[in-house]
């Protein structure tokens, strides 16, 4: 069969384009090399750790918080086995609701591994070794990423993990070393500590979160802290010996000097993500990489090779599913010969430990060395009605705005709703809208987004409760 468009992979960017370009009128196909649709986001990513984060935190809040409310429930039981069928559950109606609407909007899924052999054919080897080849006018590359491995450190998804393994542990280990001071490592790090491990965190550099805000870095790391965390920042884990009953590892100051030895019962490596590219044929194809190994495109998502574009995690750009999303859907429409368009400066960041750390836009660093002159205004947790009603006080939200225009910059909000209220923020920068314009706007009260209208009149130093 002949197709307008194959898409290779099915992860939020993937299936996201393959709907977006069938309801433009394309007869689409896609392929997809596990035995579930929705990629790593949906099936041992996005959704499975939001599941366990979740569930750890209402864990937690029932043995530390409900007492303080009135609820007496006596000390919570840990049931892993029960908790991690919660988790798949969800995993479960996700995965197949990708695949209802891939039913629904008539899109044929091809089972097997994606090679691009021409830039209008892609052949699919299936689990059982059988090949067929799809015809196409257009291929998208939307294969993801996989994870960063550790020189010398063997990941057997048992003892030494990664994300994946990290999220199917059958017991709570005694004691979790997190090697990466990152998003991934943060939130499973988190979930873990919650459930009863003793957790400690190696990063490479002298900060949490590199990258973000470093305010934002720094009262985050403090809170994570008095939460139980431990940190050894501008370290590096040189080994690890399997050899015992315990892991140990060799943890090296990141400059040089007298390195140390830590037990632990599971080691998550947690350094980041890389391209996934392998076995797709690039090379074959003509279809040139970057610098870093990345799928080269140009602001309209093409290769260098006419017919084939790609998107998400395997293309320059945060590897975060949204961003992915929205690169699908402008990829789908530019092929259908429409604008499509994605605005990269105003791609929200979310880290879902609690507190919540949301960001979007510049922060202060990038600021400072762009030599952008701006104006900042902060609004604390401690000072919203509601948040001390439900005694979620940590944190704070940020907001930077243009020192001439007044036209927001970037934001940043670390609380127990970050991810929600992050979205207000991004509306008003995709319309461009200065400080005052999100000060005059009416706020439901009582409610947590009260405190970014607080924060954005403490940008002209009116805050109404500080």
């Amino acid at each position: 069969m002949s197709y307008d468009l194959i898409v290779i992979g099915t992860g939020p960017g993937g299936y996201v384009c393959a709907i977006r370009a069938a309801q433009l009128g394309m007869k689409v196909g896609v392929v997809e090399k596990r035995a579930t649709l929705g990629g790593t986001c949906l099936n041992v990513g996005c959704i499975p750790s939001k599941a366990l984060l979740h569930a750890s935190h209402l864990f937690e809040e029932a043995g530390h918080a409900f007492a303080k409310m009135g609820i007496g429930v006596g000390k919570p039981k840990l049931d892993l086995k029960a908790m991690m069928a919660f988790k798949d559950e969800g995993v479960d109606g996700n995965v197949k609701g990708v695949d209802f609407l891939m039913k629904k909007n008539r899109i044929d899924v091809a089972r097997g591994t994606g090679r691009i052999l021409a830039p209008d054919k892609v052949e699919v080897k299936a689990a059982d070794g059988k090949t067929q080849v799809l015809e196409t006018k257009n291929i998208v590359i939307a294969t993801g990423s996989d994870v960063a491995k550790l020189k010398g450190i063997a990941i057997d998804e048992k003892r030494i993990v990664s994300s994946t393994g990290a999220l199917t542990l059958d017991k709570v280990p005694e004691k979790l070393l997190v090697v990466g001071a990152g998003v991934i490592g943060l939130e499973l790090g988190s979930v873990w500590r919650r459930l009863g491990a003793d957790v400690t965190v190696v990063e490479f550099l002298d900060r949490i979160l590199p990258g973000m805000d470093s305010e934002v870095a720094r009262q985050s790391q403090r809170l994570l802290e008095k939460q139980g965390m431990k940190f050894l920042l501008g370290s590096r884990v040189a080994a690890v010996d399997t050899s015992g009953k315990k892991l140990k590892a060799k943890v090296e100051p990141a400059k040089g000097g007298e390195a140390q030895a830590i037990e632990a019962d599971v080691v998550l490596v947690a350094i980041g993500r890389v391209p996934y590219t392998e076995g797709l044929g690039l090379k074959d194809a003509g279809v040139a990489l970057d610098e870093r190994g990345r799928v080269a495109v140009d602001d309209r998502f093409k290769t260098n090779v006419d017919g084939i574009y790609a998107i998400g995690d395997v293309i320059r750009g945060p590897m975060l599913a949204h961003k992915a999303e929205d690169e699908g859907v402008a990829a789908a429409e530019i092929i259908a010969g429409q604008a499509g368009h994605v605005n990269y400066g105003a791609i929200p960041n979310v880290v879902y430990t609690y507190p919540e750390i949301a960001t979007v836009g510049k922060s202060e660093d990038e600021l400072k060395a762009e030599g952008i002159a701006y104006n900042v205004g902060k609004f604390p947790f401690t000072a919203n009605g509601r948040a001390k009603a439900n005694h979620e006080t940590d944190g704070f939200v940020k907001i930077l705005a243009d020192a001439k225009t007044d036209r927001v910059l970037g934001v940043a909000i670390v609380g127990s709703a970050a991810g929600n209220m992050i979205a207000e923020a991004v509306i008003a920068m995709e319309f461009g809208a200065s400080s005052e314009d999100i000060a005059r706007s009416c706020h439901a009260h009582p409610t947590l987004p009260e405190a970014v209208k607080e924060a954005a009149l403490a940008v002209d130093k009116r805050a109404i409760h500080m």
